[in-house]
């Protein structure tokens, strides 16, 4: 008997030792001396597209290009309808180390990979190369410097002591208005919106005739005022009610998210709603739909959708007899203070994954930075309301070409989308970002959950007090598991499933300790 558990035993503390031996992760990723072109490399790149082919041809047109320049690497994109697929996917991959090489992902979705030890590759190193950093001499394209991305932009990709990406494309959010209607109701849009106007605005908006139809549109139908981001909206108020440098979370996960100041906000948006000057998007759809109708006056959304805005809009997801021609103007969101403008900096990064073979992993980065060079960008630029996310592109006479042709024809320089992108260009001294760290994702949801709770509150006629907000804040915190300690911190531990290992080595434990009961019951039978 003690042979056998002494072998068992053995067994054990073997499967222990293989266990945490593959738990190390990879190594470090160390920039080779030189890039072997001597071999051929095959990488993957994952990337989001709305099903614009437009998106899709630059895509490709740039996998193109850049394997013209480097003939022994070949690129296999894969399309992804939506930024949480991408995540789940990789999260999912990570385990099975058949992560892609390159990924278009966000900041927040990037700290939670990062869980799992080296899996994404800190770029501070590669930034900085002599041959094949940003703009390196062995470089064989026109390549951003470091100095020439826009420093608001690449500043939030920092985040753990180490750059973990660069931007890709960004966006901010803009006020899209119906200003025929604004002025018939006898009020002028201001240069710099503020949420009192906007609301006092919408409450007027509410009017109605003898028949029950709104008098500014005559139909039964109207919301003054809808937000497509509800998250945005609430990091935002916040931010700009504000006096400490972060109000909802710091980089170490602390939240302050639940305070007075929310619940402020929370009770304003709930009277709005209430009396119907306000909804969301997840509530009643997308405010472009209303806007074009003539049933929605201020609709916020990210300057990303601005095709999708006005009377005249390139896309348009509404009957053609539904739409009411209006002057569509474009302002920054509201402010709360017009003195100290603040407005969100959005959209996704691109990020390298760690490969046992570093070769792979400089021909992964070579094509990343590919990705910001002018063509790629511009040409992105050119297709919804993103902006270069380098100095270097919206300086290019290319660019600049562009933004000057505004309205000359409504498919390709659409006003309103040219607005919009000259709308972040000139206010990027006045955005912002939200700490990033492994639960980030999580508290971002959060924020957006309780608007949309006080609103559809409003819509079900139930009372918004003290003790409602009370129990909305614990539910919240449950919901989002804001209360757990992340790798950071603080907010939501976001790992991916048990590594495949664990399952082996947790199944054989649990199978091997059954073994030594089911001897050890035997054994004293025998003895009895």
């Amino acid at each position: 008997m003690k042979k056998i558990i002494c072998v068992l035993f053995v067994l054990l503390m073997s499967l222990s030792l293989s266990a945490c031996h593959g738990s190390e992760g990879k190594a470090s990723f160390v920039t080779p001396e030189e890039f072997d072109t001597s071999r051929n490399y095959e990488i993957s790149f994952w990337a989001k597209n709305d099903t614009n082919r437009t998106q899709v041809d630059i895509y490709e047109k740039a996998i193109e290009d850049f394997e013209k320049l480097y003939p022994n690497i070949k690129v296999n994109m894969r399309l992804y309808t939506d930024y949480g697929r991408i995540y789940n996917d990789v999260i999912t991959n990570i385990s099975t180390n058949t992560t892609p090489n390159v990924c278009i992902t966000y900041p927040d979705h990037i700290a939670t990979y990062l869980t799992g030890e080296n899996t994404v590759v800190a770029l501070d190193d590669l930034f900085d190369n002599e041959k094949y950093g940003l703009g390196g001499s062995e470089v064989r394209f026109d390549a951003p410097k470091k100095e020439e991305i826009v420093p608001q932009f690449l500043e939030e990709c920092y985040f753990g002591d180490h750059y973990y990406a660069i931007p890709y494309m960004r966006s901010t959010e803009a006020t899209y208005i119906n200003k025929d209607m604004v002025e018939a109701l006898g009020y002028e849009v201001p240069d710099v919106l503020t949420w009192d106007f906007i609301f006092e605005v919408s409450e007027k908006a509410l009017e109605k005739d003898e028949e029950g139809n709104f008098k500014i549109n005559g139909q039964k139908v109207m919301i003054p005022f809808i937000y497509k981001s509800t998250d945005n909206m609430m990091i935002s108020m916040l931010k700009q009610k504000s006096t400490e440098e972060e109000l909802l979370s710091d980089d170490q996960g602390n939240i302050y998210l639940f305070n007075d100041t929310t619940r402020d906000i929370l009770y304003e948006v709930n009277k709005h709603a209430k009396s119907g000057a306000f909804s969301t998007f997840k509530i009643s759809s997308y405010p472009a739909n209303f806007l074009n109708a003539g049933q929605c006056i201020f609709a916020i959304d990210s300057t990303a959708g601005a095709t999708w805005m006005g009377s005249r809009a390139v896309h348009q997801d509404i009957a053609e007899s539904s739409i009411i021609d209006f002057e569509t103007v474009v302002r920054p969101i509201p402010q709360y203070d017009t003195e100290n403008r603040k407005m969100i900096s959005q959209g996704p990064s691109l990020c390298i994954f760690n490969k046992e073979d570093p070769q792979e992993v400089l021909a992964s980065w070579l094509f990343m930075q590919y990705m910001i060079t002018n063509d790629v960008q511009i040409a992105y630029g050119e297709t919804e309301g993103y902006v270069p996310v380098t100095l270097k592109a919206q300086n290019d006479p290319a660019y600049l070409d562009y933004i000057s042709r505004k309205g000359e024809d409504n498919d390709l320089y659409y006003d309103v989308k040219i607005e919009a992108s000259q709308l972040l260009v000139d206010n990027v001294a006045d955005t912002f970002t939200t700490p990033v760290f492994n639960g980030s994702a999580s508290l971002r949801d959060a924020s957006g959950q309780l608007i949309e709770e006080v609103t559809k509150a409003a819509r079900r006629n139930i009372t918004v007090d003290d003790a409602y907000m009370e129990k909305l804040f614990s539910d919240i915190t449950s919901l989002y598991r804001l209360n757990e300690t992340s790798a950071a911190g603080g907010g939501r531990r976001e790992l991916g499933p048990l590594p495949t290992p664990s399952i082996v080595l947790l199944s054989s434990l649990a199978g091997i300790w059954v073994l030594i009961g089911l001897y050890v019951l035997k054994e004293r039978k025998n003895l009895k």
